[in-house]
């Protein structure tokens, strides 16, 4: 447990090793705050966190193990997939 102190800026330093960070600050109570480390996930990314979108993948994945491609003809591989 260390004793910090807030600067004339209003800043607090969590030590070196925490630089670059992104923390979520929640203030419980007047005087009491909760930091935690986060992940930023931006809005038009959002839906690949879905349950639709980790279903659907993990069913691509599945498929595709069992379903080598034919690169003989790449041009009719371009075509077929052209046309899905």
């Amino acid at each position: 447990m260390d004793v910090k102190t807030i600067g004339s800026n209003g800043q607090v330093s969590l030590g070196k090793q925490h630089a670059g960070r992104r923390v979520l600050v929640e203030e419980q109570e007047p005087g009491v705050w909760l930091v935690r480390t986060v992940q930023v996930i931006p809005e038009n990314e959002m839906w690949l966190h879905s349950q639709q979108a980790k279903d659907d993948l993990r069913k691509a994945l599945e498929w595709a193990s069992r379903n080598e491609p034919d690169t003989s003809n790449t041009q009719d591989l371009i075509e077929h997939i052209s046309r899905s």
